[in-house]
């Protein structure tokens, strides 16, 4: 999928409804779908429970709280890219507060362009996010090929009395004979062993 045709959700936690409807009312809507809204930390944390977002972007403070830990604690626990919004009397502070978990953080009053270029931000980042779990899920895939090549080769060992070298050519040539990967042939000798 190009990045044109992608679309990111977002959740936007604002104890004031005037800025979620002016943030809301100004996001191009084939870009940004689902676009949904909590009032506070705790409405956030159950909507996060039950769907995950590209992007939370939090309007500080909130209601129950001012929302630095709940920035901290999604962007760390979750696959969103955090922006916190807050006062520009306390922006330095807690700048250097969030960064360094990688929360996002603007000053308010907001520009309709800079909330135009921080949403750009929050795709880059999303984007450099996507990468990073591909390259996760591979890597757990490929240890789970050897784990399930490992258990195949000790069962040769035990029920055919194979060396290590030998169960481990055996899996090999029988995935390159038959054109097919040795997670394959493993399972086979697994299911016809146990």
């Amino acid at each position: 999928m190009s990045l044109k045709e992608r679309t990111y959700s977002i959740l936007v936690v604002s104890s004031t409804d005037s800025f979620a409807s002016a943030f809301i009312g100004s996001l191009p809507e084939i870009r940004y779908y689902p676009v949904l809204t909590a009032s506070s930390v705790s409405a956030a944390k159950r909507m996060l429970k039950e769907k995950s977002f590209d992007f939370v972007i939090i309007n500080s403070p909130l209601s129950d709280d001012i929302g630095v830990r709940f920035a901290i604690d999604t962007c760390c626990n979750k696959q969103s890219v955090v922006l916190l919004i807050v006062k520009s009397d306390i922006y330095n502070g807690i700048h250097e507060q969030v960064t360094e978990y990688g929360v996002f953080t603007l000053s308010k009053p907001l520009s309709k362009i800079t909330m135009t270029y921080a949403l750009n931000w929050l795709e880059s980042s999303r984007e450099r996010l996507r990468q990073f779990e591909k390259k996760s899920l591979s890597i757990e895939e490929k240890m789970d090929e050897i784990r399930l090549v490992n258990k195949a080769k000790w069962i040769l060992i035990s029920q055919l009395s194979m060396s290590e070298s030998e169960a481990h050519r055996y899996i090999g040539k029988q995935a390159m004979d038959r054109c097919i990967p040795k997670r394959s042939i493993a399972e086979e000798i697994i299911k016809t062993y146990t």
